[in-house]
Formats: C-alpha cells, structure tokens, sequence
C-alpha cells in the first residue's frame, strides 16, 4: 500500500515527526543525569533510583501501551496527548529540581514515553506497503538522529549561555511542535489494520493467549540479547558524561552535547545503512554488527580520561545504536507476520530492552560510587559480549528470501 492522501505530505509529516520527537526526547536524557549530579549534589546511587524507577514503571507500562497502540484509531491523538504530558514533566523537572518532583516527573515521562515509539512504528506501518518498510524505518531513524544533532547542539549553546537547568525549558518547545507534526498526518491516510500488523492473509488459526508469545522462540532470544545489550550500553553515555563533567565542571552541557552529536553524526547514516543492507543482506548479519561494537567501545572507555578520547570512542556509540534501532521493528515485524498484534509484540520487546536500561543505571551507579568507573566499564563491556556470543548462537535469520520468516507460533499456530 502506498499512502491513501497526499504522499508528500504524509513523507514530510513522518519526517518532521520524527525529527521533532527526537528533539523532545533529548532535551531530557542524558541531560537531567549530568545536571543532577554536577549542579544538584545528587550521589550516583540517588540518581541510579530515580533511573531505575522511571525505567521499571517504564516498562510494565510497554505492553500496555503497545496493546492500546494496536486497539485505538485515535493514534495521532495518542501521541499528541503524550507530547503535552512530557512537556509538563520538562517544566517540573525546571521549576522543581529536588528528589521527589523530578522522581514523579521522569516517573510520569518513562510511562508516557512508551507511547512514541510503537506509535511511530504503527503510523508508518499504516503508511506504507511491507516492501516499503525497511527503507522507511531506515528513514525515520536518520530523521530521529538528525533531530539529535539538532537538540544537542542546542541544548549545549542553551547551557553555556544560561545553565543547565534552561535546557529542560527545550522540552515544551519542541513538544509543541511535534504535536503540530503527528496531527498535520491526515487520518485518512492510515490503514489501521496495517498499522497493528494485521497486513497478511493468516494461514492458520490465530491464538489470543499472551503465552503464544513466550512460546514464539526467536522472539524471546531476541527479547533476552535485547536486555543484555541495553544494560550494557544505557549507562554508557551518563557515565561519560559525569567523568567529563567532573573534570571540566564550565564545559559539562558543551562536552555532553559533544558527546550525543558524536554519536548521531554516525546513527545518521547507520540508519540508512540498515534500512537498506537489512533488505539485501537479512537482518542478523546487519545485527551482529551492532552487538559486536558495543564491547569494545565499553572497554575502550577504561584506555584514557582524555575528553577528546572519550567523544571519540562514543563515535561507536553511533553504529550500535543506529542499526539496532532500525532493526528491531523490521524484526518484530517479521516475526508477528499477520498477527494483528504488531504493536503489543513491539511493546514487548521494548519492556525487555527497558529492564536491561533500568536495572543498568542502578547497577553501575553502585559499581562506580563503590570501585570507580574503569570496573563499571568493564562490566558493562561483559554483559555486551554475552549478549553478541549468544545472538550469534541462537537468533536465527528472520528476513532473507531464502530463510523465510519463522512466525511466531504457539505450537504450530500464529498469534492473533
């Protein structure tokens, strides 16, 4: 299918979308950890809960979200009422920089946060054809990346000229602005049944019990390496960051934001390479490439406290994060077939990815208050390795003509 109305007008929509989304996400992450613990006074371990709450409550609400994804019409509005959410939370966390407001506030934002990406992977899958799908996904992430040189460019002028605390005043800015975006898509242009992955004649009778996607083996060796990649890697970025902070106290914003434009100067193009390779290649070999960066650039953070060597290293940052977050809707996608339950699988998968980036914060908070951050480092770069030995080992091929897609069975039968 190609879009009902106006397809200029829906590719220029998706773009902004996802270049504003990204702009609203990143007035917020990896910012609020610096500035907690460089202008609060907060200790890692303090941080570390408030991390870990957020991303636990977080992720109970993934599934959920997802199911409500798949269920509603209303998507745009989904969306648009997320925005206005996060924009109240960015202006407690201003107003209100103490324990408890910025606990509720990233609390109430981890929730709500949940709804963005299924969301965008829904409306563009209610977009455009299945053929379609790997090129468009590889586009929404280079628009997402460039929104996040954007953000972070900004977000480091804004903290030079007026301090930390004005970057969380970006957040309502651009949260207005992409409600603009989401609503500027006309409803009619979405085919709803698509949007929920419902898109395939199902073969076979669909089963409706939450079990048949335990039973779905890729999709939870996929769930598993998607934990362990994200414990890995979610602390990386805070942590660098409070190593240059502390180091370099007038230059913290300038230096964080260098490291984030770092990385999504590389995520730009990895997104396009993903979309493209994905459909040529399959989506493992694309895979492996992602999950093998990300050990080493742990464990190249321990080699030097040279700041020009940390936003260097945080280059690879780029091409783990960049493909990954391509590939895992195509995954899913293929691995739901004609389920019509593509965005409760999404959430799924992204609760998985949560816990590993929740449970992570608190771990190396604790690990670098008791030992340092070399042993942090080391650590993490050891969960990465476990989690890329056994993608290799046990995830099978989901994309190739030649592997076709193992759907996701209960037995022998399809979810619905």
């Amino acid at each position: 299918m190609t879009p009902n109305l106006s397809p200029l007008k829906n590719l220029n929509a998706l773009d902004a979308l996802n270049f504003l989304l990204a702009d609203v996400r990143g007035a917020l992450g990896p910012f609020l950890n610096v500035f907690l613990v460089t202008q609060q006074g907060w200790s890692q371990s303090a941080v570390g809960v408030v991390t870990m709450v957020g991303g636990l409550l977080g992720l109970l609400a993934q599934g959920p979200a997802g199911a409500l994804i798949d269920a509603a019409r209303a998507k745009r509005e989904l969306v648009a009422a997320g925005l206005g959410m996060l924009a109240i939370g960015s202006l407690v966390i201003f107003a209100v920089p103490t324990f408890w407001p910025v606990m509720v506030a990233n609390a109430t934002l981890a929730v709500v946060g949940d709804i963005f990406g299924p969301a965008v992977a829904a409306l563009t899958l209610g977009l455009y054809a299945r053929a379609q799908l790997a090129g468009r996904m590889g586009r929404n992430g280079a628009f997402d990346h460039a929104g996040n040189v954007f953000i972070a460019i900004a977000a480091g002028i804004m903290g030079r000229l007026f301090g930390q605390r004005a970057v969380f005043l970006l957040g309502p800015v651009f949260a207005l602005l992409a409600i603009w975006a989401v609503l500027s898509i006309p409803a009619a242009a979405i085919n709803h049944d698509h949007a929920r992955g419902h898109d395939q004649p199902a073969r076979e009778p669909r089963e409706t019990h939450l079990s048949a996607f335990i039973r779905c083996r890729p999709l939870m060796i996929f769930a598993g390496c998607g934990l362990l990649f994200h414990f890995a890697n979610a602390p990386l970025l805070p942590l660098v960051g409070q190593k240059l902070a502390n180091a370099n106290p007038e230059w913290a914003t300038a230096m964080m934001s260098s490291c984030i434009v770092a990385a999504q100067l590389v995520m730009l193009p990895m997104a396009l390479f993903a979309g493209h390779y994905a459909q040529k290649w399959g989506r493992k070999p694309v895979l492996l490439i992602a999950f093998a960066i990300l050990p080493v650039r742990a464990c190249l953070y321990v080699v030097s406290d040279n700041p020009a060597w940390l936003i260097g290293i945080q280059l690879l940052d780029g091409v783990g994060a960049g493909l990954v977050g391509v590939l895992t809707p195509l995954i899913v996608s293929d691995l739901t077939g004609a389920t019509g339950h593509y965005n409760l699988a999404l959430g799924l998968i992204m609760s998985a990815q949560g816990v590993g980036g929740a449970i992570s914060g608190l771990a190396a908070g604790a690990i670098v208050d008791r030992l340092g951050y070399p042993p942090a480092f080391m650590s993490l770069g050891l969960a990465a390795g476990v989690a890329a030995v056994a993608l290799a080992m046990f995830f099978p091929e989901t994309g190739t003509p030649a592997a076709p897609p193992e759907r996701m069975k209960a037995g022998r039968k399809p979810v619905s």
